[in-house]
């Protein structure tokens, strides 16, 4: 009698989710591209992780055993232990610490927050730019960056100015 059961068969049973990192996963995503669904995970780093465990980046993410997905969720939070190079990383020389790191997920958001709040408490050329929402890193301002985008400006009409002036007396 044949089992339906595909353990029995030799193949591993494919899961249809798979949590890396504090995110959830399709199974049926291939390593590689898996693994940029988490935030802060771009394809050269999701493709140097693969690398350094050994993992073919074209697997199915739900075909992974609980090994190797312990190993790549713990290279996920740590890929510097992971022998990650780092120029990969995404917070390299760190302003408190001074260590090469890596920040993925919802932490992000809060990095990039302090990051501004330390920039305009040091009252940088940064600190006073980002409460007036210019950009920071040089871009030129005179055609972009406009507030009023879409409105018009300019001359008003005649009318409304004799109606601003009634207004007034």
């Amino acid at each position: 009698m044949m089992s339906n059961n595909k353990e029995d068969s030799g193949q591993p049973k494919m899961r249809h989710i798979v949590r890396v990192g504090n995110t959830d996963i399709l199974g049926e995503k291939q390593v590689g591209y898996g693994l940029t669904k988490i935030k802060g995970i771009g394809v050269p780093l999701a493709s140097a992780i693969c690398n350094s465990l050994g993992l073919d980046k074209t697997t199915k993410m739900g075909l992974l055993s609980e090994d190797e997905v312990k190993q790549l969720d713990s290279a996920v939070r740590n890929p510097a232990q992971a022998g990650i190079p780092s120029y990969l990383l995404n917070n390299q020389k760190d302003y408190e610490s001074g260590e090469d790191s890596h920040v993925i997920g919802p932490d992000i958001k809060l990095h990039v927050e302090q990051i501004k709040k330390r920039h305009m408490r040091v009252r940088s050329y940064k600190g006073f730019r980002y409460p007036k929402r210019l950009p920071v890193r040089g871009q030129r301002t005179k055609s972009n960056f406009r507030r009023n985008k879409g409105k018009a400006t300019g001359v008003r009409k005649k009318k409304a100015r004799a109606a601003m002036e009634e207004k007034k007396k």
